[in-house]
């Protein structure tokens, strides 16, 4: 059997020694026919870290790429840009892996032809230790696959059982390359941030496509959750954090639910994170609750900004950045020749 190639990409922002776990984790897979792409994005990382990146790239072990911007989005797409998978894979910068992983993601393609994409499980250290680690769950129930309220039904951490969902998780999360070669499509780079629900968002638009996403749960790997770097470098208390976190959820539902549905998820995100019910379980202080309400205003009114400039403006600024620069250099060269 010819299995196909597969690209792994990692996007990566201020991780340092965990970045090189994750990195050594995937040159060990068993699979045969993979490459590993390094979207950095850090300034400066400490020297040992460097060094090993800059050894890994020159004896051909990873592609290294070094981005003078942060955007998770727009590292995903010029990732896409420079890789040559039948099969894309994206991880986080901060995952445990088995040997088996790739392996896990590829044959859920070679086996069904209607999947376009592949939603692995996640270990998530946090919530597994929120349960105990003991919740299995077998079939998502209904509430999972409806886009008005899915958001607080899909669990992809505690479900056991092969089946098809509405969404997978950013950090674990495969597509067959055509996706975005055949049908076009591409992460928003409008989502800012820690880029909350761009995967969210990406998978509602790839389901028009006719293609099923599907989880399966034996591609699995171990969010560890770093507590510094990633999104964790802006304070969750500060007001751009908080600003960004509305504005991410109202960009998905503006731009892909119907009225109705998005009537349902804007009073859900409400109940849930301003009015701090579960699955939140935030303190209920009137204090914190017109905080929060502030900032889901906030949130909103961005949103619809963003959303009137998209009649002129697709917002994919580091997509153009990144080819603009592309041409400078061809000129450049093109001159010098």
């Amino acid at each position: 059997m010819n299995l196909p190639s597969i690209s792994v990409v990692i996007p990566t922002y201020n991780r340092e020694e965990v970045l090189i776990d994750t990195i050594a984790d995937v040159i060990k897979q068993d699979y045969p026919n993979f490459e590993v792409l390094v979207v950095d994005q850090t300034a400066t990382h400490k020297p040992e870290v460097q060094a090993y990146l800059e050894e890994k790239a020159n004896v051909g072990k990873i592609k290294l790429f070094h981005l003078n911007w942060a955007s998770l989005p727009g590292a995903r797409n010029y990732a896409v840009r420079h890789c040559s998978g039948e099969i894309i894979l994206f991880i986080d910068d901060d995952v445990r892996l088995e040997t088996g992983f790739l392996a896990a993601h590829v044959r859920n393609y070679v086996d069904r032809p209607e999947v376009g994409a592949v939603a692995g499980r996640v270990f998530d250290r946090m919530k597994l230790g929120d349960s105990g680690g003991e919740l299995e769950i077998e079939d998502l129930p209904p509430e999972a696959s409806d886009p008005g309220i899915a958001w607080y039904h899909i669990d992809l951490v505690h479900t056991v059982k092969p089946q098809r969902v509405i969404s997978a998780r950013g950090c674990n999360m495969s597509y067959r390359r055509e996706i975005f070669t055949k049908y076009g499509l591409s992460f928003d780079e409008r989502f800012r941030g820690s880029a909350v629900r761009e995967e969210s968002d990406f998978c509602l638009r790839l389901r028009q496509t006719g293609y099923q996403i599907w989880f399966d749960p034996e591609a699995s790997l171990i969010h560890l959750g770093e507590e510094s770097g990633g999104c964790h470098d802006i304070s969750t208390r500060s007001l751009k954090y908080q600003v960004t976190f509305y504005h991410n959820h109202f960009l998905m539902g503006l731009k892909n639910l119907t009225p109705n549905q998005c009537l349902r998820f804007f009073a859900k995100l409400f109940d849930c994170h301003v009015l701090g019910n579960p699955p939140c379980y935030k303190g209920g202080s009137p204090i914190k609750i017109i905080t929060r309400g502030s900032f889901y205003t906030l949130g909103f009114l961005s949103a619809v900004q963003t959303r009137i400039k998209s009649i002129w403006d697709d917002g994919q600024i580091y997509t153009k950045e990144s080819q603009n620069s592309k041409f400078k250099i061809q000129k450049s060269e093109k001159i010098k020749s």
